[in-house]
Protein backbone atom coordinates (compact mmCIF):
# COMPACT_ATOMS: atom_id res chain seq x y z
CA UNK A 1 0.00 0.00 0.00
CA UNK A 2 1.51 3.06 -1.00
CA UNK A 3 2.22 5.92 1.52
CA UNK A 4 -0.54 8.96 1.39
CA UNK A 5 0.34 11.73 -0.63
CA UNK A 6 1.39 15.02 1.17
CA UNK A 7 -0.07 18.44 0.47
CA UNK A 8 2.21 20.55 -2.03
CA UNK A 9 2.99 23.83 -0.51
CA UNK A 10 4.67 26.30 -2.95
CA UNK A 11 6.21 29.77 -1.64
CA UNK A 12 6.64 32.26 -4.52
CA UNK A 13 9.86 34.40 -3.56
CA UNK A 14 12.78 34.19 -1.25
CA UNK A 15 13.16 37.50 0.29
CA UNK A 16 12.45 37.37 4.27
CA UNK A 17 8.39 36.61 4.01
CA UNK A 18 9.65 33.81 1.56
CA UNK A 19 12.40 32.21 3.87
CA UNK A 20 10.89 32.24 7.14
CA UNK A 21 7.51 31.08 6.05
CA UNK A 22 9.79 27.66 4.56
CA UNK A 23 11.38 27.62 8.07
CA UNK A 24 8.46 28.05 9.95
CA UNK A 25 7.26 24.55 7.72
CA UNK A 26 10.28 22.23 8.34
CA UNK A 27 8.52 20.12 10.45
CA UNK A 28 5.38 20.20 8.22
CA UNK A 29 3.72 17.30 6.76
CA UNK A 30 3.86 18.68 3.69
CA UNK A 31 5.93 18.80 0.10
CA UNK A 32 7.01 22.51 0.55
CA UNK A 33 8.68 24.40 -2.78
CA UNK A 34 10.49 27.85 -2.93
CA UNK A 35 10.68 29.47 -6.34
CA UNK A 36 12.67 32.45 -7.20
CA UNK A 37 13.88 34.27 -10.42
CA UNK A 38 16.93 34.73 -8.43
CA UNK A 39 19.22 32.01 -7.06
CA UNK A 40 19.62 34.11 -3.70
CA UNK A 41 18.46 36.14 -0.78
CA UNK A 42 19.19 40.07 -0.33
CA UNK A 43 19.07 41.81 2.75
CA UNK A 44 17.72 45.06 1.11
CA UNK A 45 17.92 47.57 3.63
CA UNK A 46 22.05 47.27 3.05
CA UNK A 47 21.45 47.48 -0.60
CA UNK A 48 22.42 51.38 -0.40
CA UNK A 49 26.05 50.49 0.71
CA UNK A 50 26.38 47.83 -2.17
CA UNK A 51 25.57 51.07 -4.44
CA UNK A 52 28.07 53.37 -2.55
CA UNK A 53 31.24 50.54 -2.36
CA UNK A 54 31.21 50.20 1.19
CA UNK A 55 30.10 46.86 0.47
CA UNK A 56 30.70 43.99 -1.98
CA UNK A 57 27.09 42.21 -2.99
CA UNK A 58 28.39 38.88 -1.48
CA UNK A 59 28.59 40.61 1.93
CA UNK A 60 24.50 41.00 2.01
CA UNK A 61 23.35 38.08 -0.55
CA UNK A 62 23.32 34.56 0.29
CA UNK A 63 22.32 31.67 -1.83
CA UNK A 64 18.50 30.29 -1.46
CA UNK A 65 19.66 26.56 -1.43
CA UNK A 66 22.34 27.24 1.19
CA UNK A 67 19.91 29.21 3.45
CA UNK A 68 17.29 26.61 3.62
CA UNK A 69 19.55 23.73 3.66
CA UNK A 70 18.50 22.38 6.95
CA UNK A 71 14.75 22.48 5.87
CA UNK A 72 14.73 18.88 4.52
CA UNK A 73 11.22 18.97 3.11
CA UNK A 74 11.70 22.08 1.29
CA UNK A 75 13.09 22.05 -2.31
CA UNK A 76 14.32 25.17 -4.04
CA UNK A 77 13.20 25.78 -7.66
CA UNK A 78 14.75 28.44 -10.02
CA UNK A 79 12.18 30.07 -12.54
CA UNK A 80 9.90 33.42 -12.40
CA UNK A 81 6.60 33.25 -12.12
CA UNK A 82 4.36 34.60 -14.50
CA UNK A 83 0.76 34.17 -13.87
CA UNK A 84 -1.36 32.49 -11.22
CA UNK A 85 -4.95 30.31 -11.96
CA UNK A 86 -6.83 30.16 -8.17
CA UNK A 87 -9.49 29.00 -9.70
CA UNK A 88 -7.31 25.85 -11.10
CA UNK A 89 -4.64 26.20 -8.14
CA UNK A 90 -2.53 26.27 -11.37
CA UNK A 91 1.19 28.35 -11.08
CA UNK A 92 2.95 29.10 -14.78
CA UNK A 93 5.79 29.75 -14.82
CA UNK A 94 6.68 30.84 -19.05
CA UNK A 95 4.26 27.96 -20.56
CA UNK A 96 4.76 25.29 -17.40
CA UNK A 97 1.50 25.05 -15.36
CA UNK A 98 2.57 23.99 -11.52
CA UNK A 99 -0.43 22.65 -9.63
CA UNK A 100 -0.65 23.54 -5.62
CA UNK A 101 -2.71 22.76 -2.53
CA UNK A 102 -1.55 25.71 -0.51
CA UNK A 103 0.16 28.66 -1.70
CA UNK A 104 2.19 31.50 0.02
CA UNK A 105 2.38 34.60 -2.28
CA UNK A 106 5.97 36.66 -1.08
CA UNK A 107 6.76 38.66 -4.30
CA UNK A 108 7.84 41.36 -2.79
CA UNK A 109 7.60 44.75 -4.79
CA UNK A 110 9.51 47.16 -7.20
CA UNK A 111 9.66 50.83 -8.07
CA UNK A 112 6.75 53.05 -8.89
CA UNK A 113 7.22 55.93 -11.28
CA UNK A 114 3.70 57.07 -10.72
CA UNK A 115 2.68 56.89 -13.97
CA UNK A 116 6.11 58.36 -15.57
CA UNK A 117 7.75 54.66 -16.17
CA UNK A 118 10.18 56.66 -19.05
CA UNK A 119 11.96 57.78 -15.85
CA UNK A 120 12.81 54.31 -14.85
CA UNK A 121 16.14 53.99 -17.36
CA UNK A 122 17.34 57.39 -16.72
CA UNK A 123 16.79 57.76 -12.60
CA UNK A 124 17.16 53.64 -11.71
CA UNK A 125 15.71 52.36 -7.95
CA UNK A 126 17.72 50.16 -5.80
CA UNK A 127 16.00 46.80 -5.19
CA UNK A 128 18.15 44.36 -6.08
CA UNK A 129 21.69 43.81 -6.40
CA UNK A 130 21.61 44.36 -9.85
CA UNK A 131 20.14 47.79 -9.11
CA UNK A 132 22.97 48.40 -6.70
CA UNK A 133 25.79 47.60 -9.07
CA UNK A 134 24.76 49.86 -11.81
CA UNK A 135 24.20 52.59 -9.08
CA UNK A 136 27.59 51.85 -8.48
CA UNK A 137 28.95 51.92 -11.93
CA UNK A 138 27.38 55.72 -12.59
CA UNK A 139 28.66 56.96 -8.70
CA UNK A 140 32.03 55.63 -10.29
CA UNK A 141 32.39 56.88 -13.20
CA UNK A 142 30.89 60.46 -12.38
CA UNK A 143 34.14 60.84 -10.85
CA UNK A 144 35.96 59.79 -13.49
CA UNK A 145 34.30 61.52 -15.98
CA UNK A 146 34.40 64.82 -13.71
CA UNK A 147 38.48 64.48 -13.88
CA UNK A 148 39.08 64.57 -17.93
CA UNK A 149 36.07 66.89 -18.48
CA UNK A 150 37.44 70.51 -19.83
CA UNK A 151 34.08 72.60 -19.22
CA UNK A 152 33.42 73.80 -15.76
CA UNK A 153 29.93 73.32 -16.38
CA UNK A 154 29.93 69.88 -17.36
CA UNK A 155 32.60 69.15 -14.63
CA UNK A 156 29.80 70.73 -12.19
CA UNK A 157 27.03 68.36 -13.97
CA UNK A 158 29.22 65.37 -13.62
CA UNK A 159 29.42 66.05 -9.84
CA UNK A 160 26.13 66.76 -9.64
CA UNK A 161 23.83 63.92 -7.38
CA UNK A 162 20.16 63.78 -7.53
CA UNK A 163 18.32 61.46 -4.54
CA UNK A 164 14.54 61.75 -5.24
CA UNK A 165 12.32 60.66 -2.32
CA UNK A 166 13.12 61.22 1.64
CA UNK A 167 12.10 57.96 2.74
CA UNK A 168 14.99 55.88 4.68
CA UNK A 169 16.57 54.63 1.58
CA UNK A 170 16.90 58.21 0.05
CA UNK A 171 18.46 59.67 3.41
CA UNK A 172 20.70 56.75 3.40
CA UNK A 173 21.87 57.09 -0.18
CA UNK A 174 22.23 61.08 -0.38
CA UNK A 175 24.10 60.75 2.79
CA UNK A 176 26.33 58.01 1.68
CA UNK A 177 27.00 59.67 -1.70
CA UNK A 178 28.30 62.91 0.08
CA UNK A 179 30.18 60.81 2.40
CA UNK A 180 32.16 59.33 -0.28
CA UNK A 181 33.31 62.21 -2.04
CA UNK A 182 34.31 64.42 1.14
CA UNK A 183 35.95 61.35 2.70
CA UNK A 184 36.91 58.44 0.57
CA UNK A 185 37.53 59.87 -2.98
CA UNK A 186 39.75 63.08 -2.47
CA UNK A 187 42.99 61.26 -2.29
CA UNK A 188 42.03 59.50 -5.53
CA UNK A 189 41.96 61.87 -8.13
CA UNK A 190 44.05 64.67 -8.97
CA UNK A 191 42.65 67.49 -10.86
CA UNK A 192 39.23 67.96 -9.35
CA UNK A 193 38.17 68.62 -5.55
CA UNK A 194 35.52 65.90 -4.98
CA UNK A 195 34.72 67.23 -1.99
CA UNK A 196 32.66 70.26 -4.07
CA UNK A 197 30.58 67.18 -5.15
CA UNK A 198 26.51 68.57 -5.27
CA UNK A 199 24.05 65.42 -3.42
CA UNK A 200 20.45 67.07 -3.27
CA UNK A 201 17.87 65.49 -1.93
CA UNK A 202 14.28 66.06 -3.14
CA UNK A 203 11.25 65.13 -0.94
CA UNK A 204 7.59 65.51 -2.17
CA UNK A 205 6.10 66.09 1.47
CA UNK A 206 6.92 68.66 4.19
CA UNK A 207 9.71 66.91 6.03
CA UNK A 208 11.57 63.68 5.56
CA UNK A 209 11.03 60.71 6.98
CA UNK A 210 7.39 60.68 7.12
CA UNK A 211 6.64 57.60 8.84
CA UNK A 212 8.91 58.80 12.10
CA UNK A 213 8.15 60.89 14.67
CA UNK A 214 9.29 64.58 13.61
CA UNK A 215 11.80 65.57 15.85
CA UNK A 216 13.50 62.57 14.10
CA UNK A 217 12.80 64.00 10.63
CA UNK A 218 13.56 67.20 11.87
CA UNK A 219 17.17 65.38 13.44
CA UNK A 220 17.73 63.66 10.36
CA UNK A 221 17.30 66.82 8.10
CA UNK A 222 20.19 68.98 10.13
CA UNK A 223 22.04 66.31 9.72
CA UNK A 224 22.21 65.83 6.05
CA UNK A 225 22.50 69.63 5.61
CA UNK A 226 25.64 69.78 8.22
CA UNK A 227 27.38 67.32 6.06
CA UNK A 228 26.81 69.58 3.11
CA UNK A 229 23.49 67.55 1.41
CA UNK A 230 21.18 70.37 0.04
CA UNK A 231 17.68 68.81 1.46
CA UNK A 232 14.81 70.26 -0.48
CA UNK A 233 11.22 69.61 0.70
CA UNK A 234 8.13 70.39 -0.83
CA UNK A 235 9.87 69.60 -4.05
CA UNK A 236 7.94 67.92 -6.64
CA UNK A 237 9.37 66.15 -9.51
CA UNK A 238 8.01 67.34 -12.74
CA UNK A 239 10.48 65.66 -15.04
CA UNK A 240 13.59 63.97 -15.65
CA UNK A 241 16.34 63.98 -18.09
CA UNK A 242 19.71 63.05 -18.84
CA UNK A 243 20.20 66.40 -18.79
CA UNK A 244 19.21 66.44 -15.36
CA UNK A 245 15.83 66.92 -12.88
CA UNK A 246 13.44 69.78 -12.90
CA UNK A 247 11.31 70.69 -9.63
CA UNK A 248 8.36 72.81 -10.65
CA UNK A 249 9.81 75.47 -12.80
CA UNK A 250 13.75 74.80 -11.47
CA UNK A 251 15.73 72.97 -14.10
CA UNK A 252 18.91 71.18 -11.96
CA UNK A 253 22.05 70.47 -14.39
CA UNK A 254 22.85 66.07 -13.10
CA UNK A 255 24.24 63.56 -14.73
CA UNK A 256 22.77 61.29 -12.10
CA UNK A 257 19.17 61.23 -10.93
CA UNK A 258 18.53 57.88 -8.37
CA UNK A 259 15.04 56.99 -7.55
CA UNK A 260 13.80 56.41 -4.03
CA UNK A 261 10.33 57.89 -3.91
CA UNK A 262 7.56 54.87 -4.02
CA UNK A 263 7.15 51.23 -4.85
CA UNK A 264 4.51 49.19 -6.08
CA UNK A 265 3.81 45.80 -5.56
CA UNK A 266 4.87 43.23 -7.87
CA UNK A 267 3.60 42.81 -11.63
CA UNK A 268 1.81 38.84 -10.22
CA UNK A 269 -0.79 40.37 -8.34
CA UNK A 270 -2.46 42.03 -11.53
CA UNK A 271 -2.79 38.14 -12.57
CA UNK A 272 -5.05 37.17 -9.50
CA UNK A 273 -8.18 38.93 -10.44
CA UNK A 274 -8.55 40.01 -6.69
CA UNK A 275 -8.75 43.15 -4.65
CA UNK A 276 -5.80 45.30 -4.62
CA UNK A 277 -4.88 48.59 -3.18
CA UNK A 278 -3.45 52.15 -5.24
CA UNK A 279 -0.12 50.12 -4.65
CA UNK A 280 -1.26 47.15 -6.36
CA UNK A 281 -1.22 45.30 -3.05
CA UNK A 282 -3.15 42.27 -2.33
CA UNK A 283 -5.84 43.14 0.12
CA UNK A 284 -5.76 40.10 2.46
CA UNK A 285 -7.94 39.05 5.34
CA UNK A 286 -6.86 38.75 9.28
CA UNK A 287 -4.99 35.47 8.77
CA UNK A 288 -2.99 36.76 5.53
CA UNK A 289 -4.97 34.85 3.52
CA UNK A 290 -6.72 35.70 0.18
CA UNK A 291 -10.67 36.47 0.66
CA UNK A 292 -12.55 33.28 -0.73
CA UNK A 293 -8.92 31.25 -1.52
CA UNK A 294 -8.20 30.16 2.12
CA UNK A 295 -5.21 28.14 0.87
CA UNK A 296 -3.50 31.16 -0.80
CA UNK A 297 -1.75 33.22 1.26
CA UNK A 298 0.08 36.94 0.91
CA UNK A 299 2.84 38.39 3.02
CA UNK A 300 5.55 40.95 3.00
CA UNK A 301 5.41 44.11 0.54
CA UNK A 302 2.82 42.37 -1.48
CA UNK A 303 -0.08 42.42 1.12
CA UNK A 304 -2.00 44.90 2.37
CA UNK A 305 -2.46 43.85 5.23
CA UNK A 306 -3.57 45.08 8.67
CA UNK A 307 -2.51 44.20 12.76
CA UNK A 308 -4.89 42.70 14.58
CA UNK A 309 -3.34 44.31 17.35
CA UNK A 310 -3.26 47.98 16.30
CA UNK A 311 -5.36 48.45 13.55
CA UNK A 312 -3.28 49.95 11.34
CA UNK A 313 -1.29 48.88 8.47
CA UNK A 314 1.14 46.69 8.61
CA UNK A 315 4.34 48.58 7.07
CA UNK A 316 6.49 47.47 4.08
CA UNK A 317 9.61 47.04 6.00
CA UNK A 318 12.03 43.67 6.80
CA UNK A 319 10.29 43.23 10.01
CA UNK A 320 7.10 43.15 9.04
CA UNK A 321 7.69 40.34 6.18
CA UNK A 322 9.57 38.33 8.60
CA UNK A 323 6.85 38.14 10.87
CA UNK A 324 4.29 37.58 8.68
CA UNK A 325 6.26 34.99 6.99
CA UNK A 326 6.61 32.99 10.67
CA UNK A 327 3.15 33.45 11.13
CA UNK A 328 1.71 31.94 8.03
CA UNK A 329 4.33 29.56 7.92
CA UNK A 330 3.16 28.10 11.63
CA UNK A 331 0.19 28.58 11.11
CA UNK A 332 0.04 26.62 7.88
CA UNK A 333 2.03 23.49 9.90
CA UNK A 334 -0.33 23.47 12.59
CA UNK A 335 -3.26 23.05 10.51
CA UNK A 336 -1.29 20.54 8.12
CA UNK A 337 -0.46 18.51 11.34
CA UNK A 338 -3.67 18.29 12.68
CA UNK A 339 -5.30 17.15 9.28
CA UNK A 340 -2.41 14.71 9.19
CA UNK A 341 -3.73 13.23 11.98
CA UNK A 342 -7.61 12.89 11.57
CA UNK A 343 -8.64 16.44 13.26
CA UNK A 344 -10.34 19.18 12.81
CA UNK A 345 -8.20 21.72 11.81
CA UNK A 346 -7.86 24.54 14.63
CA UNK A 347 -9.22 28.17 13.94
CA UNK A 348 -6.98 30.42 12.15
CA UNK A 349 -5.93 33.34 14.61
CA UNK A 350 -5.49 37.09 12.92
CA UNK A 351 -1.95 38.44 12.40
CA UNK A 352 -0.61 41.04 14.37
CA UNK A 353 2.04 42.94 14.11
CA UNK A 354 4.76 44.03 16.59
CA UNK A 355 6.65 46.91 15.50
CA UNK A 356 10.31 46.40 17.24
CA UNK A 357 11.30 50.33 16.22
CA UNK A 358 12.72 52.21 12.93
CA UNK A 359 15.83 53.11 11.74
CA UNK A 360 17.72 55.09 9.58
CA UNK A 361 21.41 55.92 9.38
CA UNK A 362 22.65 58.91 7.73
CA UNK A 363 26.58 59.08 7.82
CA UNK A 364 29.46 58.22 10.37
CA UNK A 365 27.88 58.12 13.53
CA UNK A 366 24.80 59.90 12.52
CA UNK A 367 21.44 57.90 12.46
CA UNK A 368 17.91 58.19 14.28
CA UNK A 369 15.97 55.48 15.58
CA UNK A 370 13.19 54.97 17.33
CA UNK A 371 12.12 52.62 19.80
CA UNK A 372 8.74 52.28 21.48
CA UNK A 373 8.62 56.04 22.69
CA UNK A 374 12.28 56.22 22.84
CA UNK A 375 14.18 58.35 20.51
CA UNK A 376 17.52 58.14 19.37
CA UNK A 377 19.83 59.91 17.20
CA UNK A 378 24.16 60.64 16.85
CA UNK A 379 26.26 57.53 17.95
CA UNK A 380 24.19 55.59 20.26
CA UNK A 381 21.67 55.77 17.52
CA UNK A 382 24.62 54.82 14.91
CA UNK A 383 25.59 51.91 16.92
CA UNK A 384 21.92 50.49 17.78
CA UNK A 385 21.39 50.16 13.74
CA UNK A 386 24.67 48.63 13.21
CA UNK A 387 24.07 46.19 15.84
CA UNK A 388 20.25 45.47 15.31
CA UNK A 389 21.49 45.08 10.84
CA UNK A 390 24.25 42.55 11.92
CA UNK A 391 21.38 40.33 12.95
CA UNK A 392 19.47 40.50 10.86
CA UNK A 393 21.56 39.06 8.25
CA UNK A 394 20.55 36.06 7.26
CA UNK A 395 23.89 34.12 7.43
CA UNK A 396 27.32 33.60 9.44
CA UNK A 397 29.77 34.38 6.97
CA UNK A 398 27.76 37.50 5.84
CA UNK A 399 27.53 39.16 9.29
CA UNK A 400 31.28 38.64 9.90
CA UNK A 401 32.09 40.34 6.27
CA UNK A 402 29.54 43.35 7.10
CA UNK A 403 31.24 43.69 10.63
CA UNK A 404 35.17 43.27 9.27
CA UNK A 405 34.50 45.77 6.37
CA UNK A 406 32.71 48.50 8.82
CA UNK A 407 35.10 48.47 11.05
CA UNK A 408 37.64 48.78 8.13
CA UNK A 409 36.02 51.43 6.69
CA UNK A 410 35.20 53.41 9.98
CA UNK A 411 39.34 52.80 11.20
CA UNK A 412 40.44 54.91 7.42
CA UNK A 413 37.25 56.15 5.65
CA UNK A 414 38.18 53.32 3.07
CA UNK A 415 35.43 51.94 0.77
CA UNK A 416 37.42 49.24 -0.96
CA UNK A 417 34.37 47.79 -3.13
CA UNK A 418 35.31 50.95 -6.04
CA UNK A 419 34.66 48.66 -8.81
CA UNK A 420 32.89 50.16 -12.08
CA UNK A 421 31.25 46.51 -13.12
CA UNK A 422 29.47 46.79 -16.47
CA UNK A 423 29.74 49.71 -19.74
CA UNK A 424 32.74 51.90 -18.18
CA UNK A 425 32.98 54.27 -21.02
CA UNK A 426 33.54 57.81 -19.78
CA UNK A 427 30.62 60.46 -20.62
CA UNK A 428 32.74 63.56 -21.66
CA UNK A 429 31.21 66.45 -22.92
CA UNK A 430 34.19 68.56 -23.63
CA UNK A 431 37.95 66.72 -23.03
CA UNK A 432 40.60 68.87 -21.41
CA UNK A 433 43.00 69.70 -23.81
CA UNK A 434 45.92 69.51 -21.74
CA UNK A 435 48.96 67.60 -22.02
CA UNK A 436 49.18 66.48 -18.16
CA UNK A 437 45.37 65.37 -18.75
CA UNK A 438 45.15 62.80 -21.22
CA UNK A 439 42.59 62.45 -23.12
CA UNK A 440 39.90 59.27 -22.11
CA UNK A 441 41.58 57.65 -25.89
CA UNK A 442 44.56 57.71 -24.76
CA UNK A 443 47.29 56.59 -21.97
CA UNK A 444 49.61 57.90 -19.59
CA UNK A 445 53.23 58.00 -20.04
Amino acid sequence: MSAPTLPRVTIIGGGFAGLHAARALARAPAQVTLADRRNHHVFQPLLYQVATAALSPADIASPIRHVLRKVRNCRVVLGELTRVDLARRQLYFEDVAVEYDYLILAAGATHSYFGRDEWAPIAPGLKTLEDATELRRRILLAFESAEYEGSEDSRRRALTFAVVGGGPTGVELAGAIKEIAAQTMPADFRFIDTTTTRVLLLQGADRLLPSYPPDLSERARRDLETMGVEVRLNARVTDISSEGVRVGEDFIPASNVFWAAGVRASPISATLGVPLDRSGRVIVAPDLSIPGHPEVFVCGDLAAATSAGSGLPVPGVAQGAIQAGNFVGSLLSRELGAIARGKTAPPRPAFSYFDKGSMATIGRGRAVAQIGRLHFAGMPAWLLWGLVHIMFLVSFRNRVMVMLSWFWNYMIFSRDARLIIGNSRLNITLPRDDPVRPRPTETAA
